[in-house]
């Protein structure tokens, strides 16, 4: 089968477009039949030997993709041959098969295209987890969001809206930012320009600072954005997208009580997959209530789909960037 492979671990730009192996049905797995993959940024750290999960060369990334199960293994139950689904195995969808854990593959909407289905599981995942099972995020308290133009960021304005939040978006540029707003962010802070960040915030907030911070940025960012927040408040750690691993100071924690709270999505769902699956389901009700809008900012061919990462590595994505591996 064709695939985007990463024979030796180190660099986005080492990745090559070949065959591999079709894989088999193990038991509790399905067979997906790849139609279109989402990139997410851990893709890139994967390639580059930094991210938590390294696969054995060689080996396809992708995290996430969307498709129809051709083949089911022993032991499973509720998924059957032609069903379309989306999925998260973590590892090998940038090809025309995946093997895909049953407790990770979730039957879509009758209407939802690929494109939309391939980026819906890892991001709606992490949104529901991060901002319900975590952050506790309720209704009129006011959430920020640090690199709210790109995938995770847009959908979690979008996750905070639905859950009756004030957004602040932040973000590098006012065209990003204008996409935030098109998203329903209800304050646009352009932390390359003005007062630093946490300044902007806290005019925003009438000094008060965010209840909530979605940070999957990190570096300085996190540095500032802690400092913008409210007392009680709760930061989640999602990841870091700009390289830096802040070391965030515990007296200021304390005096605030502050909650610095960690959202691992991968091993929520490995552990917990029940749960996923009913946070899936309310996401997917969120999609059809027209309250979710997933951006896809660019669809390239498996052929092409290595210029992909090159763009979410360089930091160029707004909103999901994807490869169609087939047409219909």
């Amino acid at each position: 089968m064709k695939a985007i492979i990463c024979e030796t671990v180190g660099s986005v730009d080492d990745l090559k477009v070949g065959e591999l192996p079709a894989p088999e049905a193990a038991p509790d797995e399905v067979i997906i039949d790849v139609h279109a993959a989402a990139l997410n940024f851990p893709d890139v750290l994967m390639a580059e030997g930094k991210y938590q999960y390294r696969g054995e060369p060689p080996f396809a990334p992708g995290m996430e993709c969307a498709g129809v199960i051709s083949k089911v293994g022993a032991g499973v139950t509720g998924l059957s041959v032609g069903d379309r689904v989306a999925a998260h195995p973590m590892i090998g969808c940038f090809a025309e098969q995946v093997p895909a854990p049953a407790d990770w593959v979730f039957p879509i909407p009758d209407e939802m295209d690929w494109e939309t289905a391939a980026g819906f599981p890892v991001i709606y995942g992490t949104i529901r987890h991060a901002l319900v099972d975590r952050g506790r995020l309720q209704a009129g308290e006011t959430l920020l969001v640090l690199g709210a133009a790109g995938g995770t960021g847009l959908a979690a304005i979008e996750g905070g809206k639905a859950l009756g939040a004030r957004v602040i978006a932040a973000a590098s540029s006012d065209e990003k930012l204008a996409l935030c707003k098109a998203h329903g962010a209800d304050v646009l802070i352009n932390y390359s320009q003005g007062p630093e960040l946490r300044q902007q915030v806290k005019d925003a907030t009438d000094g008060k600072g965010a209840d909530v911070i979605f940070d999957s940025v990190g570096g300085d960012f996190s540095h500032q954005a802690i400092r913008s927040i409210n007392w009680g408040g709760r930061m989640l750690v999602i990841g870091f997208a700009a390289g830096d691993i802040a070391q965030l100071p515990a007296n200021h924690i304390l005096i605030k009580q502050i909650e610095l709270v960690g959202v691992a999505y991968q091993g929520f769902a490995r552990r917990f997959p029940e749960k996923c699956r009913e946070n899936m389901a309310k996401m997917f009700g969120w999609w059809r209530e027209g309250r979710l809008k997933p951006h896809v900012g660019g669809v390239w061919s498996l052929d092409d789909g290595v210029d992909a990462l090159r763009a979410m590595r360089d930091r160029k994505a707004q909103g999901k960037l994807i490869i169609r591996v087939r047409e219909d």
